[in-house]
Order: structure tokens, then C-alpha cells, then sequence
């Protein structure tokens, strides 16, 4: 089966892909005491951090998870386990078993890595991609994406009122604002920031900065392929990816760190369980 991108990115928009194909199915339940206008809409943190955790728990239920002996859970927690908060924000990690290259993040700190990601870069790239991701949630793009998914959804519905009246969300309106989520482009502003995060974070925490570049170069080449026209179609509102991966070795050499990236290899598979022994004991005759 084909690799098909997607945005990485509500965790990456070329780290950036930011689009999901799945189908949100809400339940019965209503979210209440959002409020809704088109003159004066406003939605907190709070707001965002509970409608994108709404949709992750659906999304998980939806999505093969790696479990927690899995090869590709074990990895991601040995890479980013020490890396759950952060200034504002809480972070918690999963892995989903598909095939395609994708990773996301949501307002609630959610991180979803998929396992096609997780197969085609090592450690440091990893790093380099999940970074920029966490970069989205740290500098709040997480919750603009929902808000603008929320927006639109209540443009949409026209049920909006001009004086912003608290209402409740039905279910069929969470699911429209699920898919407008995720169907979502963040600025170009916002990826290059995001961006900047990755790479300082790198730079912070003793990591080869280098991989950020050789990230982006991995996607550039994949998008060359039988793949490029849906590239073409989703970034057409971002930098691309060898443009992202000039401005991280430009970032690097500024620094004084540049040095051409060599991929290390790639383990996805748990330790094997070695066998124990046990010997015997004889007794010496008297």
C-alpha cells in the first residue's frame, strides 16, 4: 500500500501536515456554555483544551494504539518520555499502528505519532518532528486551529448569534467542528515558529540540530514521488519542505553547528527477552 501524506500537524504542515482523513463519530453527549458568535467569538484555553480532547478520545477509539510493550511505544517513551511538560502545557503520547507518515497535536496536549513516521526517521529526526509540534501547542496554535474550526463551523450552521449567547454543542455540531479542526492550515508564521521551536529545543536539551534539516529533506524527497500532486494540494498554503530544510541548516550554520546529518538506524522493535539459565547444583559425595 502507498504511503499517503497527511498534515502533519494539529502535530505538522510538511512537519506541518495538519489534516486527518479519519471520520469523527461523537457521541450523545453535549458540550455546554461555549460561547458562540460571529461579531464577538471568543474561546478559551479551557474551551479549546475540551473540545480537542472530545476528539482525540474518538480518534483514539478509532485507531489501531500500540501498546505499552510495543516496540513503537517503547521508543517513543524512551525519545519523549521526559518530555511531558512544559511551560503552560501537559503532554501525553500514543502511537497509532498505521502505515501513513503522520504526526499530530492537539490543544489538550494531546501527541498522536504514527507508526509510518516512526519506520522512515530515527531518534534525533523524531525529535526534530515531534519538537515542531509541540511548538504548536506551546505557542497556543493548537487552540487558534480550534478556535477557527469552531468558528467556521458556527458560520456554517447559522445559528451563531450576532450578540455571542452561551449555547450548547450538539453532537452534530462537535462533529463538524472535529473535521473543521483537522482540516485546518496553519499559518505560515505559525510553521516557521514552530519551526524555530524545534529547533531550539534541540539546541537546548544537547540534541543534534542537524536532524531537523535532514527531517524536512526526507519529506522533500517523498513529495518528488507518486505522492507529489496530493503534496502539492495540501501545502499549498506553506513553505515547502526543502525551503523549511534551507532555513534549518541556515539556522545551524549561524550557530556555528552545521554538519551534514547521517541517519542512524531505526529500531522499532521491542528488546527480545533473554533466556534464563538455571544450573545445577550437585552435591560432592562424602
Amino acid at each position: 500500500m502507498k504511503k499517503k501524506f497527511i498534515v502533519l500537524g494539529v502535530l505538522f504542515a510538511t512537519f506541518g501536515f495538519t489534516r486527518m482523513n479519519a471520520q469523527i463519530s461523537f457521541g450523545d453527549k453535549a458540550i455546554g456554555a461555549v460561547q458562540k458568535g460571529i461579531t464577538s467569538f471568543t474561546l478559551s484555553n479551557a474551551d479549546a483544551a475540551k473540545l480537542s480532547k472530545e476528539a482525540v478520545v474518538k480518534l483514539d477509539a478509532e485507531h489501531e494504539i500500540a501498546g505499552p510493550t510495543d516496540g513503537y511505544t517503547l521508543r517513543l517513551n524512551r525519545v519523549f518520555g521526559k518530555y511531558t511538560t512544559g511551560e503552560g502545557y501537559t503532554l501525553n503520547y500514543k502511537v497509532y499502528k498505521v502505515k501513513e507518515v503522520n504526526a499530530f497535536a492537539t490543544a489538550d496536549g494531546s501527541v498522536r505519532v504514527y507508526s509510518g513516521l516512526m519506520d522512515i526517521m530515527d531518534d534525533n529526526e523524531l525529535l526534530a518532528v515531534i519538537g515542531h509540534e509541540i511548538g504548536h501547542v506551546a505557542n497556543n496554535d493548537s487552540r487558534d486551529a480550534m478556535r477557527a474550526a469552531y468558528q467556521k463551523e458556527a458560520l456554517i450552521d447559522g445559528a451563531a448569534s450576532q450578540s455571542a449567547t452561551i449555547t450548547s454543542v450538539t453532537d452534530s455540531q462537535l462533529g463538524k467542528i472535529g473535521s473543521a479542526m483537522i482540516d485546518s492550515k496553519h499559518s505560515r508564521k505559525q510553521e516557521a515558529e514552530a519551526d524555530l521551536f524545534s529547533y531550539n529545543f534541540m539546541k537546548k536539551n544537547g540534541y543534534n540540530v542537524n536532524a531537523e534539516e535532514s527531517a524536512f529533506r526526507i519529506l522533500a524527497k517523498m513529495s518528488e514521488g507518486a505522492e507529489a500532486s496530493f503534496i502539492d494540494q495540501m501545502m499549498s498554503s506553506h513553505p515547502d519542505s526543502k525551503k523549511r530544510a534551507d532555513d534549518a541548516k541556515a539556522r545551524a550554520e549561524k550557530d556555528g553547528l552545521y554538519k551534514a546529518y547521517v541517519q542512524q538506524k531505526i529500531v522499532n522493535t521491542a528488546p527480545s527477552k533473554k533466556a534464563t539459565t538455571t544450573k545445577k547444583t550437585t552435591k560432592k559425595k562424602k
